[in-house]
């Protein structure tokens, strides 16, 4: 896989809320040129020209962590190309099993549990394949079937409209997601080499 040319154009604003594991992420970051900072509070949002809301760990402690940061109402209004990782993926979505939280409902899908749904070890750890759908521009240049990095217990329902790639274990579940402006990756593209780096990429580029 080739990179595209490095992105020094655009700013992108990682939400510091106390639920995301940063570092891993502003490597990544480093690794491709891309610039950034970080999203403290409200009016750091007009600053940058795409928005990250990293994540780990539990849906609900996240939700509530970002709702005692203030920046609840200031996300769900965003206009500008918006990315959820992992458990900030999660947070798109209308509700989680884990905690039994209500989140941001951007993305009209349910989080739920592997357990008692698949015949697999759980949580889904390590490298597996995905199949982009349709035409996302977040997987420009990455192939059907290239292989990210997983780790997670609970995982976003499939779906036809809203799925922007799809992997199997043992039950097939949204890998990605996508409406409007707002993007999710269960995923860690920091963690997934060239195809995550080319992923970052392409979201730069929204």
């Amino acid at each position: 896989m080739h990179y595209s040319l490095r992105n020094t154009n655009n700013m992108i604003g990682i939400v510091n809320y106390g639920a995301g594991n940063i570092f891993s992420l502003t490597a990544a970051l480093d690794r491709v040129g891309l610039l950034y900072g970080m999203i403290n509070e409200e009016q750091d949002f007009h600053r940058y020209d795409h928005i990250i809301i990293p994540g780990v760990g539990h849906a609900g402690a996240a939700m509530q962590k970002l709702k005692e940061s203030g920046l609840v109402d200031h996300i769900v209004a965003l206009k500008k190309p918006v990315l959820g990782i992992c458990v900030g993926m999660q947070l798109l979505t209308a509700y989680s099993e884990e905690g039994n939280a209500n989140l941001l409902d951007l993305i009209p899908l349910n989080t739920l549990h592997f357990d008692q749904r698949i015949e697999g070890k759980v949580p889904h750890m390590g490298w597996n394949s995905i199949s982009p759908s349709g035409d996302s521009p977040l997987f420009h240049n990455i192939p059907d079937g290239s292989y990210v990095y997983f780790v997670h217990s609970y995982f976003i329902e499939s779906d036809p409209v809203f799925s922007a790639a799809q992997c199997h274990y043992g039950i097939d579940f949204s890998a990605a997601i996508q409406r409007d402006n707002f993007f999710g990756v269960q995923f860690h593209p920091e963690k997934s080499g060239k195809v995550g780096e080319q992923l970052l990429l392409n979201f730069a580029k929204l």
